[in-house]
């Protein structure tokens, strides 16, 4: 498949917001149960700024959405088919996380934050917890919204698989909790270890996620044939023309264009800068505390990250390609 790149700046962006609202809620969590201390800086500071750097991120990733759009003016359309379209629920999942993580962020800066419940132990329920945890549930309907747009597609057998559901929602948490990482380093640096800690296990989980798939596509056989696209059982079809004299819709949009060693190229520069890098980089700027380390983190991994992407959509072979790749 073409990787188009406001597709690209959309998924990985969104996942990117998914992943640093899920990093400060579950640093609101643990606190709450007594796991980590509570922070010592302003909660306005630690959860209201990262629900607006949250909501910048998603705000780019909407902005992106619009550059793939033939008629942007039509964008309004694109909820009414949420019955069967995973991309119209999308449509309405992503505003709805927006808003609740919006919410979230409001609460906190203006101490709307009631007592609601006391469980257990004393352990405290307040409104922001539970706006959070509303949250929460919106982000993973997202991921699993964004995730099935490609996954559900049946003839792409490249997509077709639960691991692309996991590797979308492991990546996006990766990212997330690393680019967290670096935001506690200035709001609450008592975090940083426990932050950076769930951005490492995150990012190796990640790896070990994207290399089965890696390992389950390279193993994929086609479906289709030559032969069974043109409908005549001999053994040897040997095809010498395209059908066209020049490019066109299917010759554009349904193959990346790119010769094998690009392809290559390109995944083992996603591999190398999404994995061991930022893990390295995470953990050497845990240990001494410095943040251009953390910066070096986020920015590497989110340019391996575009580079993953790209890779998902090249690696995805449409079975037209059996007639239009032909030269």
């Amino acid at each position: 498949m073409h990787p188009a790149f406001s597709v690209i700046f959309l998924t990985t962006l969104i996942g990117l917001g998914q992943g640093l609202f899920l990093a400060i809620y579950t640093a609101q969590v643990y606190s709450v149960v007594e796991l980590i201390p509570m922070t010592q800086g302003d909660d306005r500071i630690v959860y209201g700024v990262g629900s607006i750097i949250a909501l910048a991120v998603l705000g780019l990733g909407l902005v992106a959405s619009f550059f793939h759009l033939g008629h942007p003016e039509r964008a309004w359309r694109s909820v009414t088919q949420w019955r069967t379209s995973w991309l119209s629920r999308e449509v309405i999942a992503l505003p709805l996380f927006m808003g609740s993580v919006f919410l979230y962020g409001l609460f906190h800066f203006m101490g709307w934050n009631p007592l609601l419940m006391t469980i257990g132990e004393g352990f405290p329920i307040d409104l922001t917890l539970v706006m959070g945890a509303l949250a929460t549930v919106m982000a993973f309907i997202l991921f699993l919204c964004t995730a099935m747009i490609y996954a559900s597609i049946r003839f792409l057998q490249e997509w077709s698989s639960p691991l692309t559901v996991l590797n979308f929602i492991l990546l996006g948490g990766a990212s997330g909790f690393t680019l967290a990482t670096l935001f506690v380093f200035y709001a609450a640096p008592e975090l940083v270890g426990f932050i950076g800690g769930w951005a490492i296990v995150l990012t190796i989980t990640a790896l070990l996620s994207r290399m089965a798939s890696l390992v389950r596509n390279r193993l994929l056989r086609p479906k289709s044939t030559p032969q069974s696209a043109i409908g005549v059982r001999h053994s040897t079809i040997r095809q010498i023309a395209q059908g066209a004299m020049g490019g066109s819709f299917n010759t554009r949009e349904y193959f990346h264009g790119q010769p094998q060693r690009v392809v290559k190229m390109v995944k083992w520069s996603f591999l190398l800068f999404v994995f061991p890098l930022p893990i390295l980089l995470l953990a050497l700027g845990i240990i001494v505390q410095v943040e251009t380390l953390l910066i070096a983190a986020v920015v590497v991994q989110y340019l391996g990250l575009m580079a993953e992407r790209w890779y998902f959509f090249a690696e995805a072979n449409h079975p037209q390609n059996i007639y239009y790749q032909a030269a």
